[in-house]
C-alpha cells in the first residue's frame, strides 16, 4: 500500500486543534476500511523494516529527538502495541519508561519533573507508557491523590486543571523549540471490549498475572475517564503536539496506525546519515592503507 494512502487511514484520528472535539466522533471499532488483520499484519512487518532504517538515521544524524507518549485505560493495548510497533528498532536508540503512581521523592516536586528526567537525548526515541497527563486524568478522577502532592493551600483552586493544560502547552511547546517531536496517542477502547479482555485475563491461566482489583474498581469510573480524556485531548492537542485517538477495539488496526504515525513524523524530518567532509575522507583512506599493510 502506498505511503499516501496509510497516510489517508490515520489522519482522521489526528487531533491538532481541540476545540469541539468529542470522543464519541471516533468508533473505538473502526479500522480505516481495512477488513483483514493479515494485510494489517503484513503492511505492519513492511513498516517495522522501515522504522527501523528510519531510527538508523535518527540515531546517526543525532539532531532531533522523538518522544511518544502512550495513554489508554486498563487493557486497551499499550504495552502490547509498544512491543509489536518497536520490535525492529535498535533498543540503543530506544528507551521505555512506564510512569507509575509517583515515589515520595517524585511528590516533593512538580508534576513535570520526573517526566523531564526521562526526555529522550538526541537520536533518540523517548517512549512514555502514561506521562504526566496522569496529573489531568487519574488525578482529576480521584481529587483526594492531590493531597499526597502538597501544593500550598491557595493553589487548589477551581483553576487547577485550566492552569495544568496551560503548563503543559507550555512545556510541550518548549520542546518542539528544542527538537523534541511529540506524538501523543490515546488508545481509545470501548467499554464493552475492555469487558471481553478482563475476562480473558481472567479464564486463561497466562493472563492472570495482568489482572488486578484495581483493574475493575477503575472501571466504576469510566465516564468520569471519558471526560477527562476528552478534556485533556480537547485543551493539549496542537499542531506541534498532536493527539492521535486510535480505535483500540482491534489490535491489529491500532499497531498498524501506531507504526504509521511515528514512520510518517520519521519521514517528514528529512532524516539522511551524516555526510563525511574531505579531511575525514582522508583520514579513512589512511586508516585503510594502514590496515591493508
Amino acid at each position: 500500500m502506498h505511503a499516501s494512502r496509510l497516510r489517508s487511514i490515520f489522519h482522521p484520528y489526528r487531533v491538532t486543534h481541540g476545540k469541539g472535539f468529542e470522543l464519541r466522533q471516533i468508533d473505538p471499532a473502526d479500522t480505516g476500511g481495512l477488513k483483514s488483520a493479515e494485510a494489517a499484519e503484513t503492511l505492519l512487518q513492511k513498516g517495522i523494516t522501515t522504522l527501523q532504517h528510519l531510527q538508523e538515521k535518527l540515531y546517526a544524524q543525532d539532531k532531533w529527538a522523538i518522544l511518544l507518549i502512550f495513554q489508554a485505560m486498563d487493557a486497551a493495548g499499550k504495552d502490547g502495541t509498544i512491543k509489536h510497533v518497536m520490535s525492529g528498532v535498535n533498543p540503543q536508540g530506544c528507551e521505555v519508561f512506564s510512569f507509575k503512581a509517583p515515589s515520595s521523592e517524585e511528590l516533593d516536586h512538580d508534576f513535570l519533573w520526573r517526566a523531564n528526567r526521562a526526555l529522550p537525548e538526541r537520536g533518540r526515541i523517548g517512549i512514555f507508557n502514561r506521562s504526566y497527563y496522569e496529573e489531568t486524568l487519574v488525578v482529576r478522577v480521584h481529587p483526594e491523590l492531590l493531597a499526597a502532592e502538597k501544593l500550598p493551600p491557595p493553589l487548589l483552586s477551581k483553576r487547577l486543571w485550566k492552569e495544568r493544560f496551560e503548563d503543559i502547552n507550555a512545556y510541550e511547546r518548549y520542546l518542539s523549540r528544542n527538537g523534541v517531536i511529540i506524538r501523543k496517542f490515546f488508545l481509545h477502547l470501548s467499554k464493552e471490549e475492555q469487558r471481553r479482555r478482563f475476562l480473558s485475563r481472567l479464564e486463561e491461566p497466562a493472563k492472570n498475572w495482568k489482572f488486578s482489583m484495581a483493574d475493575a474498581a477503575e472501571r466504576q469510573h469510566w465516564d468520569e475517564y471519558m471526560d477527562a480524556y476528552e478534556a485533556a485531548i480537547r485543551h493539549t492537542a496542537s499542531k506541534e503536539a498532536p493527539w492521535y485517538v486510535i480505535p483500540a477495539d482491534n489490535k491489529w488496526f491500532t499497531r498498524l496506525v501506531v507504526a504509521e504515525v511515528i514512520i510518517d513524523t520519521l519521514r517528514g524530518l528529512g532524516l539522511t546519515f551524516p555526510k563525511v567532509d574531505a579531511a575525514k575522507r582522508a583520514e579513512l583512506a589512511a586508516v585503510r592503507r594502514k590496515l591493508e599493510k
